[in-house]
């Protein structure tokens, strides 16, 4: 894996202090309040981290995948919210800016890349989730523009994102009749229901998107032709899913970095816990599991990287989905979330009773580690990615 230049540590180090400062002494506020954490990504944007992996000439740092990843693990480290936000905002904003139009990169992209407008995106339905070809709402051609009607589901941001990268079928056949459009929140016709009632990520609004005869411009077809929408997703959801294993590996750490803490501290029998076998194996297996999570998603991060500089993903939907990203995004996923969620149980075992109150954050983390091995596919779905992967000889 690359070593981190001099700039890049610089960056680390500033995610860093912004969540010891900011973000830690925050997130269960907003958790217990159910309010999303605007103003926390307002100070990312401040910060020009909202833009780290997109290019000068829409406003961002033109700096690779890899590095803007570790800026969400760190922020998942202490507030899933601010670092799976960071994630889907930049999810969204990656698939507007590699397959839009130039009028579209110029039109969408620099308010998104500045951290002004807040990206989400629309792509499971409620009888459509792993089966994304099956989806219903449907966007009909009216002249200039598309009148769109359905429901999109499971919609992180759903209700306080300002635009929205929708899917929705142009066509009757099943991903090849798909297509992207780019829409405000704004435009009416389209409304956000209330926030599901979760589990977990309780500041993180997660919401159904209505369509009752939308009237979305034509202009605002990404790409400006119908039926690429399908693959477009999928290549966007190769990034998507880097960001998760992320946000995993944060989490994860995060709740090693709290049960190490606790175990040095809380004494039975006349001794620290963490003297103790039973507890230190417990805490050796957490870190060791995070560890190489932490490897096989930079490892991926790297090799997507090294697609994006071979010009791959250059307003072309579907090139580049070997498995020098693909399958290697998925890998990174499913390990990642497997193993946050194994840490973050294990973290509470640590704790004991103290381990199942709210008096400390790592009964919070196991409840936002479940949602991991759902988001961006299920990992049931990620093993059928790496399967059919090997199946076609494009397997390591």
């Amino acid at each position: 894996m690359h070593a981190l230049n001099e700039d890049e540590r610089s960056l680390i180090e500033l995610t860093r202090g912004f969540v010891a400062a900011d973000v830690a002494p925050s997130a269960d506020a907003y958790e217990r309040a159910h309010t999303f954490p605007r103003e926390l990504f307002d100070q990312l944007a401040a910060m020009d981290l909202t833009g780290l992996p997109f290019g000068e000439d829409v406003g961002g740092s033109a700096l690779a995948q890899r590095v803007s990843l570790l800026v969400i693990e760190e922020l998942s480290r202490s507030f899933l919210v601010l670092g799976m936000g960071l994630s889907v905002h930049t999810l969204a904003t990656w698939a507007i800016d590699t397959f839009g139009t130039a009028e579209q990169r110029e039109r969408f992209v620099p308010d998104l890349v500045a951290g002004r407008s807040l990206g989400a995106y629309a792509l499971s339905e409620p009888e459509s989730g792993s089966d994304a070809a099956a989806m219903t709402t449907r966007a009909v051609r009216d002249g200039d523009h598309y009148r769109l009607s359905g429901t999109k589901a499971w919609v992180t941001h759903g209700g306080v994102a300002d635009r929205y990268l929708v899917l929705a079928r142009t066509g009757e056949e099943r991903s090849r009749g798909i297509s992207a459009f780019v829409i405000d929140a704004d435009q009416p016709g389209m409304t956000a229901a209330a926030p599901e009632s979760k589990m977990g990520l309780w500041a993180s609004p997660t919401a159904q998107l209505l369509f009752d005869d939308c009237h979305v411009p034509a202009d605002r077809l990404l790409g400006g032709e119908e039926g690429r929408g399908y693959v477009m997703a999928l290549a966007a959801l190769d990034g998507g899913r880097l960001g998760i294993a992320a946000c995993a590996v944060g989490l994860a750490q995060g709740a090693l970095d709290h049960a190490i803490a606790y175990a040095q501290e809380r004494e039975q029998f006349g001794r620290p816990i963490l003297e103790f076998q039973g507890v230190s194996f417990l805490l050796a297996d957490m870190a060791t599991r995070t560890e190489a999570a932490r490897a096989l998603y930079r490892r991926a991060a790297e090799r997507r990287d090294h697609a994006a500089g071979q010009g791959m993903f250059a307003n072309r939907p579907g090139a580049g989905t070997g498995y020098s990203t693909s399958a290697a995004a998925a890998m990174a996923k499913l390990t990642a979330t497997d193993a946050a969620m194994q840490t973050t149980t294990d973290a509470v075992q640590v704790f004991g009773g103290a381990g199942y109150t709210t008096d400390h954050p790592v009964e919070r983390y196991l409840r936002e580690a479940k949602v991991l091995q759902i988001l961006e596919g299920t990992n049931q779905i990620q093993r059928l990615v790496i399967g059919r992967h090997l199946a076609a000889g494009t397997g390591p």
